[in-house]
């Protein structure tokens, strides 16, 4: 059988990355990748562009890192307050990252990600937690939650 070289432009699990070049069974790459825009066949021009979309993929990143780093020095010292109906400690529901993401907002005027905020364990009675927020891979940024009665 005949193989095919294509670039994947979306993760497959079983074949690598984005980005990765791989070769597939030519029949894989003409019925299934490249039809459901998963993959592109690697000839001289779509790898040109693939490098053109690296560089500016890393020049975005760099942006992203460069401001998620000013975005923790500004919530260093926050303290983000939510108030849930609450009885004897424990509130009704759970405090979710959306919830959290609309109290920074409140607070600081500064737009979050719900996506982003990584809550742990689910938070389900009053007092104070530590969440995470990862606006970008390499810069984890903690917050600090206080759950109060409303």
């Amino acid at each position: 059988m005949k193989n095919a070289k294509v670039i994947l432009l979306e993760p497959v699990v079983p074949l690598g990355t984005t980005g990765a070049i791989v070769e597939v069974k030519a029949g894989y790459a003409r019925n299934f990748l490249v039809p459901r825009g998963v993959a592109a066949y690697a000839t001289a021009a779509n790898l040109k562009n693939l490098e053109a979309q690296l560089r500016a993929k890393v020049k975005r990143l760099e942006v992203q890192k460069s401001d998620a780093e000013k975005l923790a020095g500004q919530f260093s010292e926050l303290m983000v307050e939510i108030k849930a109906k609450a009885g004897e400690g424990k509130i009704y529901g759970t405090v979710t990252s959306q919830m959290v993401a609309d109290a920074v907002e409140q607070q600081t005027g500064l737009a979050v990600d719900r996506r982003k905020i990584e809550m742990g364990k689910a938070i389900k009675e009053l007092g104070e937690y530590n969440v995470v927020y990862k606006p970008h891979p390499e810069v984890p940024i903690p917050l600090k939650l206080n759950v109060t009665a409303a």
